[in-house]
């Protein structure tokens, strides 16, 4: 099995194969997409996470994000929703050591409850009863 690491996969970037760039950052399809049109957002300088990134690269990164989410939007009427993350550190289920963001369409049934979204990470916590305040 190949070392997606060792060169790094986001630094050999394809631009054939890029959905949109700017200075900092670029996007392209996930090659092991969750749902349809699922997209990453990469810096291009190559950093170990999210935590890592100066303030142009988050803003260049969250121009990608909303860029993809309008791409989306118009090319699949059936995305009402879309989750957006990134995993920093092994311990969180990072595989590839350089940062990237994924931009996840979701669709109406795509799964039975999507209550919890993100927090399914841990399956145990991804559905919960609301506290009533009094």
């Amino acid at each position: 099995m190949n070392d997606p690491n060792n060169p790094c996969i986001f630094c050999k970037i394809n631009r054939k194969e890029l959905i949109f760039e700017n200075d900092f950052a670029y996007a392209s399809s996930d090659s092991y997409p969750v749902s349809k049109l699922h997209s990453l957002v990469v810096p291009k300088r190559c950093i170990e996470n999210y935590f890592e990134l100066d303030e142009k690269e988050i803003l260049a990164c969250n121009d990608l994000i909303k860029k993809l989410k309008n791409k989306i939007m118009k090319e699949d009427k059936s995305v009402k929703g879309f989750n957006i993350g990134t995993n920093a550190g092994k311990v969180a289920g990072q595989s590839i050591f350089h940062c990237h963001i994924h931009v996840i369409p979701r669709r109406k049934g795509d799964v039975g409850n999507p209550q919890g979204g993100v927090r399914s990470v841990i399956p145990s916590k991804q559905h919960y009863t609301r506290k009533i305040k009094k």
